[in-house]
């Protein structure tokens, strides 16, 4: 018999017979401190998506940069993520890169998207060469589209190019989680208020189990926005936790 399908979700196959059970792992229970309550998730269903984290919206010479925004607060999320991605990787949890990606030719974006960083047509929106070193900004394969450095990713990792706020639109983001058999999902990355938040509350929509890891996260923002998001997300779409707490509950999983 031969496997057909991903490493969670598979077929066993010859050519007499198809056997459709799908594998049934043991479970990974791990408690986790939250708000507004403790939640237990199990590590054999859950995701990581780290969304945003690219040198556009993160690093010096970047766009966000080339507009006088404060880009070193973006950076936060890096200490966390390093100490936590090897864990989950460890874990066989899924890590999903959500990155900005545009078509060269922005065919899919429809005006009410590029006005809003191009409000008067002539400013360096989505796909306007960067002054300096020429990179489009957000565009598929630039400088600015690209993982910044610090953050590496792994063979296995998943890769996913968005085009709105929210990376479930216009994307195979929500086919690749329920391919895998996913119920939770963990967010990191920036901006925390905007596509990181949208991106959540589209998840809590659909039906996924939504946990925002808060320490691996940032924006850019007026401090009220990252208040207003944390408090809509405990309110209404999920639960607010930190990866520390669930690095700490992952290693006293494994020292048992």
């Amino acid at each position: 018999m031969n496997k057909l399908g991903n490493s969670k979700n598979y077929w066993q196959v010859s050519g007499e017979r198809a056997d459709l059970r799908r594998p049934r792992r043991p479970a990974q229970p791990v408690a986790v401190a939250s708000k507004p309550q403790e939640i237990i998730i199990d590590l054999e269903d859950t995701a990581i998506i780290v969304v945003d984290m690219q040198n556009d919206f993160c690093t010096p010479g970047g766009w966000l940069d080339s507009i006088g925004v404060d880009t070193a607060p973006l950076l936060g999320p890096v200490g966390p993520l390093n100490a936590l991605l090897p864990a989950l990787r460890q874990a066989e949890v899924p890590v999903i890169w959500l990155n900005w990606g545009n078509r060269e030719d922005r065919l899919n974006l429809p005006p009410s998207l590029l006005h809003v960083y191009n409000p008067d047509g002539q400013s360096n929106g989505i796909g306007a060469p960067m002054p300096g070193n020429g990179s489009r900004v957000l565009e598929k394969g630039s400088w600015g589209a690209a993982l910044i450095e610090g953050l590496s990713c792994e063979q296995g990792d998943i890769h996913i190019d968005k085009f709105r706020m929210s990376g479930f639109w216009d994307t195979p983001l929500d086919s690749i989680l329920r391919n895998l058999g996913i119920r939770t999902v963990l967010f990191a990355g920036v901006n925390l208020d905007q596509c990181v938040m949208h991106t959540l509350q589209d998840a809590a929509c659909l039906g996924y189990d939504a946990v925002l890891l808060e320490d691996c996260c940032a924006t850019s923002s007026p401090g009220y926005c990252t208040e207003a998001a944390l408090y809509n997300i405990r309110q209404c779409y999920g639960f607010v936790a930190d990866s520390a707490s669930l690095l700490r509950e992952m290693n006293s999983h494994t020292a048992g």
